[in-house]
């Protein structure tokens, strides 16, 4: 009868628990104890909140660079590859919004609908996840790779994602409307394949929830950085470092290729360690192009300093 009790007691709290946090099937307090690295700012369902400026920042970065960052601080698992794009030269940049995909089953996709009605949600699940987006938001989703049937936007949906976000969407799954979906401007989205076919027997497990795509894990919150080679998905703790760090390689390798065409130096010292010499005249480079400078200056010295040459 206790075992009964308690269980009857947890399920009440779970049902009392979707009833306020809307916005997730995971609680505020599991998504801070996942993200609890991140101590800045935080969404009302304790979704991580990067900065715009930092997003912005994050738009003139490389891959390759945050990829090295990642690695070096022992995140290995979160870069994928081998997607199909709308734009092939238009980054998606910004804050992940998670979707979690599964094949459906008469009875979960009935109980999950009846209980997203009772919260106001309209529409078939694959839509609720638009409707938690803001500015400088990523709309992310594992559909499991799934392609027919697997489409989970439509031109009318990359419109709305848009309006909403101001930015496009990173699916492991497909969509439809190629040519629709290309009209947006300003929108890109990155899938596995494109196919006419409508969405059918999947449904939304998890909204703001830890999820797969493809070889790498993906948070709520974690900034999105991407190329036409691939995206890479940053923790939300690492985003700043990551920026400032790919921020002064771009500073350096720019200085070092002013140098190599000016004749100052020779390609042996520009791409070993460098002299005090070097150094001086790279800060000096830096006070007469201080455009190419994002980061404050006190952030510049105290990464240099910091920094091994």
């Amino acid at each position: 009868m206790k075992l009964r009790t308690i269980a009857a007691c947890m399920l009440l709290m779970g049902i009392c628990q979707t009833g306020i946090v809307k916005a997730q099937t995971i609680s505020k307090d599991e998504l801070i104890f996942l993200t609890s690295e991140w101590k800045g700012e935080r969404f009302n369902d304790g979704r991580p909140k990067i900065s715009d400026n930092l997003i912005e920042r994050a738009k003139n970065i490389g891959i390759e660079e945050a990829w090295t960052v990642l690695k070096n601080e022992g995140y290995n698992n979160q870069f994928e590859g081998n997607w199909k794009l709308v734009h092939d030269d238009r980054p998606v940049v910004g804050r992940a919004v998670t979707a979690m995909f599964m094949p459906s089953r008469p009875d979960i996709e009935k109980n999950i609908k009846d209980r997203g009605s009772k919260q106001g949600r309209k529409g078939n699940t694959n839509a609720w996840p638009i409707d938690v987006l803001t500015k400088g938001d990523v709309y992310v989703a594992d559909g499991f790779g799934k392609i027919k049937g697997g489409t989970l936007i439509g031109d009318n949906l990359g419109n709305s994602i848009y309006n909403k976000s101001g930015n496009g969407v990173i699916f492991d799954g497909s969509a439809r409307d190629l040519q629709g979906l290309s009209k947006i401007n300003g929108f890109n989205a990155f899938v596995r394949d494109f196919d006419p076919s409508y969405l059918e027997e999947m449904v939304l497990m998890g909204l703001n929830t830890p999820i797969r795509i493809g070889k790498a894990i993906v948070l709520p919150g974690d900034l999105v950085i991407s190329e036409k080679e691939g995206v890479l998905f940053i923790p939300a703790h690492l985003a700043e470092k990551v920026i400032v760090t790919a921020e002064f390689i771009a500073l350096r390798d720019k200085f070092g290729q002013a140098m190599l065409k000016a004749g100052t130096y020779t390609t042996g010292e520009i791409d070993s360690q460098w002299t005090a010499p070097i150094k001086d005249a790279f800060l000096k480079w830096l006070d007469k192009n201080p455009n190419e400078v994002k980061m404050t200056r006190a952030q510049l010295d105290d990464f240099m300093q910091k920094r091994t040459w």
